[in-house]
């Protein structure tokens, strides 16, 4: 229902930004154009304009080309628009009305207007229209149902300007109706309150996600994966998390979250505390961070989200570490780890063991603090070393069994590790020869 309140008109005028006149997208815009149709930028850039935020890929953080609109043109009616001025067209949603529009590294997603037919909490089915405000009455959020014209003109029909200003963050008409829609958007409102909103939050909001929390589960692990990642980004997911525990979303998505200080203290040292270049928001740390669990466990939140092999391992390893970092620990033994475990998941174990401590001592003394930071300046200083030797080389000296080889191996690579990595090849081999002949 649209808003009482909102004009059916222009309601505002988005300042100069650097997107909108940018030429890929002034060459989307002659195209989509082209026969006379309207064209609007709809969604999170006119969202992040009124905000003086250049728009944004929320999963990285990273400034993102991608630009979003909507045309009352269907779908193969914009692909061949976009062919006939000579722009790569690719059908990413075509069914749902979809079409990416790609020049260079930028790209458009550009939507033909369309109102729900059937919707059953993870997907719709969508009818096209020409009907602007019944497109943007499908959207989850106000702030989100924004749409300006290619001459800056905003049209607002459900107070999202207003909403924006004031840092509310509440969802289009009647909220259970929308997460029941699509049930994703119970997590987007965290997202977004974590984004752009400022307390109290929206009580209407908060009951629909504590009444349609136990729906979560049957959405798909990647789209929960995702807007979980998304949510740890923010600047103080630790807020978020103790909302949405209260609420009971964690119970259905996440039940390994445990207390949330080492989150906190792990946020603030990745964006306040320190400047080092490569200390930045993570959230795969921040998850890290903030379950409470085993090697195990650790390994069923992996599955679950659908995380890659390589994201599970170093969760794994995180929540688990096969070494505690320690500032006392001394060189030698920081060099092993960043051997065995890679510049990443050292950087990580010192930041969460970091963040630990403060949790229990806020104020840490200097040196100890500067302790902790010349840790972080070992991982950037570390340059890998390879081990001199490899299986030929003990084959070479009479060893032919499988398991003895890789024994060997073993133990005369943790001995050129006791030494800092300082033993050359010659060393190492007079070292496997003795290591033989005393077996």
């Amino acid at each position: 229902m649209v808003s009482l309140n909102a004009s059916f008109g222009p309601t505002g005028k988005l300042s100069p930004q650097p997107w909108l006149r940018a030429p890929e997208t002034l060459a989307v815009l002659s195209a989509l154009t082209a026969k006379g149709a309207e064209v609007r930028f709809v969604g999170g850039c006119v969202r992040d304009a009124l905000a003086n935020r250049p728009p944004q890929d929320t999963l990285s953080g990273a400034i993102s080309g991608d630009v979003d609109l909507a045309t009352p043109d269907l779908p193969e009616t914009i692909v061949a628009l976009l062919q006939d001025a000579g722009i790569k067209a690719i059908p990413t949603g075509i069914e749902h009305g979809t079409i990416t529009a790609q020049i260079g590294d930028k790209k458009f997603e550009i939507t033909t207007l369309r109102h729900d037919v059937e919707t059953d909490g993870r997907r719709a089915t969508v009818a096209f229209t020409d009907d602007w405000i019944a497109d943007a009455g499908r959207r989850d959020l106000t702030i989100n149902a924004l749409s300006a014209t290619p001459d800056g003109d905003i049209y607002d029909h459900y107070e999202g300007i207003s909403d924006l200003a004031h840092g509310r963050i509440r969802f289009v008409g009647i909220a259970g109706e929308r997460i029941t829609e699509d049930v994703l958007r119970l997590l987007r409102f965290f997202r977004f309150y974590g984004l752009f909103g400022r307390p109290p939050p929206d009580q209407d909001a908060l009951a629909a996600c504590r009444t349609h929390a136990d729906k979560l589960p049957g959405l798909s692990g990647e789209r929960i994966r995702d807007e979980i990642f998304k949510i740890l980004l923010v600047s103080d997911p630790a807020e978020l998390a103790v909302m949405m525990r209260g609420l009971g979303v964690f119970e259905h998505i996440l039940k390994e979250a445990g207390d949330v200080g080492q989150l906190r203290m792990t946020a603030w040292l990745e964006t306040r505390a320190i400047k080092i270049a490569t200390v930045a928001p993570n959230s795969l740390r921040r998850l890290a961070a903030l379950i409470d669990t085993d090697a195990e466990g650790a390994e069923d939140v992996a599955n679950r989200l659908k995380l890659s092999n390589r994201q599970m391992l170093r969760l794994v390893t995180i929540v688990a570490p096969p070494v505690e970092i320690d500032p006392d620990m001394g060189g030698p033994a920081v060099h092993r780890a960043l051997h065995r475990l890679g510049t990443d998941v050292v950087r990580d174990l010192i930041l969460l063991a970091w963040a630990g401590e403060l949790g229990i001592t806020p104020r840490l003394p200097t040196a100890r603090t500067q302790a902790w930071i010349a840790l972080l300046e070992d991982c950037d200083g570390w340059q890998p070393a390879v081990f001199p030797l490899t299986g030929e080389d003990v084959m070479a000296i009479g060893v032919t069994e499988g398991p003895r080889i890789g024994a060997l191996m073993a133990d005369v690579e943790d001995w050129w590790e006791g030494g800092d990595f300082s033993a050359d090849r010659k060393a190492c081999l007079d070292k496997l020869k003795s290591l033989l002949a005393g077996k």
